[in-house]
């Protein structure tokens, strides 16, 4: 999406979320201020979990993600979103 992320990640004993969201935002920034030629902060500080309950919640989430950009009208199939885990299918 132009304007946030969607990400479904499966966390492993002794990794903390708050960490990881945190290392891929620093990373990001960074290249996305050194492409745009700017400085500054690039994400809001938040972000939003959602912890899966079930396996059909967890596939409910991903067909959600994937059509995401479909929804948005920036891809006619979700296939088609050149960042999409759809696109391995």
């Amino acid at each position: 999406m132009p304007n946030h992320v969607h990400v479904v990640v499966e966390m492993t004993d002794g990794q903390s979320l708050s960490d990881i969201v945190a290392s891929w935002k620093s990373f990001t920034a960074h290249k996305a201020n050194v492409l745009l030629e700017r400085k500054g902060r690039f994400w809001h500080a938040e972000y939003f979990d959602r912890f899966m309950r079930s396996e059909e919640h967890l596939y409910q989430t991903i067909e959600y993600v994937e059509q995401n950009p479909v929804k948005a009208g920036l891809a006619t199939r979700a296939s088609d979103w050149a960042w999409s885990s759809a696109r391995k299918i």
